[in-house]
């Protein structure tokens, strides 16, 4: 086994640099040139499985054994898998089998370095000193850039997908669990799940000083697996759905408006899949 280096300077703030990292549609943008299609499956909190995907549903299961916000990202990789499906330690995986990876974030007068560190067999020295560097190019684009990229945010739920998934598109549902805090609420809901057809959420403050209606058309819907829609103001948000064990990782992939931070409008919208959560598992 050999430990790879890597490091970069990104002149931007660490905080841009760790969403450009980790958001997933960011992800899945620098890792292409691992793997074209590449995806992530898991709730990103300390201490949780997470599968590495290809389309095909190859890859990798492994665990998210360090994260410190914006700054340290540590995976340990256990095993191999095959159509989506975690598979036995065998002989070959045990070569790499608790390997890790990890990303260390360090801001010094505006510029963010990004160090890499990857441990490999020798088969794959050659490939990651070619493919690394360009990876961490495109994070580098990324972070510098002044346009906005989609905000994800995501929950990890107890149950099945039926349940899930009925519980955050049924009108009698979403009542009970859309807002993201205790002095507002959701008083009425309608819904068409249904490509070219609409939504309206009423969005109002308990004490009846604020109100409004969140609106949103479906551009594709595939039950149980994901959607997408667009808002009044042509902003698209893609929400899915994968199980996990015995969980399902709940992901909205938002972009951002012009008028708040875009830490408020995270921290909002995560607020609110956090209620859902609860709501859920009840």
């Amino acid at each position: 086994m050999k430990k790879l280096i890597f490091s970069i300077d990104i002149n931007a703030p660490k905080e841009k640099v760790w969403y450009a990292l980790w958001d997933e549609e960011n992800y899945e943008s620098w890792t292409s040139v691992f793997c074209s299609g590449s995806t992530v499956v898991s709730d990103w909190t300390d201490g949780s499985k997470i599968h590495f995907l290809s389309p095909e549903g190859g890859g990798m299961f492994s665990r998210i054994t360090i994260k410190k916000l914006f700054e340290t990202m540590l995976f340990q990789h256990y095993g191999e898998l095959e159509n989506f499906e975690e598979q036995p330690i065998n002989e070959a995986t045990k070569l790499w089998s608790g390997c890790e990876e990890r990303y260390d974030l360090v801001e010094k007068n505006g510029i963010t370095t990004v160090t890499a560190s990857v441990d490999t067999v020798e088969d794959h020295v050659d490939y990651f000193d070619k493919t690394f560097p360009s990876g961490l190019e495109k994070v580098k684009q990324i972070a510098e850039s002044n346009q906005n990229t989609a905000i994800s945010v995501k929950t990890s739920v107890k149950g099945t997908l039926e349940n899930v998934w009925n519980k955050f598109t049924q009108p009698e549902h979403i009542v009970h669990w859309n807002f993201a805090s205790d002095d507002w609420h959701c008083p009425k809901a309608e819904n068409q799940l249904e490509a070219g057809k609409n939504f309206t959420y009423t969005m109002a403050s308990k004490d009846g000083e604020m109100s409004f209606d969140f609106v949103g058309t479906y551009d594709e819907v595939l039950p149980k697996k994901h959607f997408v829609y667009h808002m009044e103001d042509g902003r698209k948000v893609t929400v899915k759905f994968h199980k996990l064990d015995d969980n399902i990782i709940v992901t909205e992939n938002f972009f951002p408006e012009n008028i708040h931070s875009l830490e408020l409008q995270r921290d909002g919208w995560q607020a609110i899949l956090n209620n859902f959560k609860k709501y859920a598992e009840q």
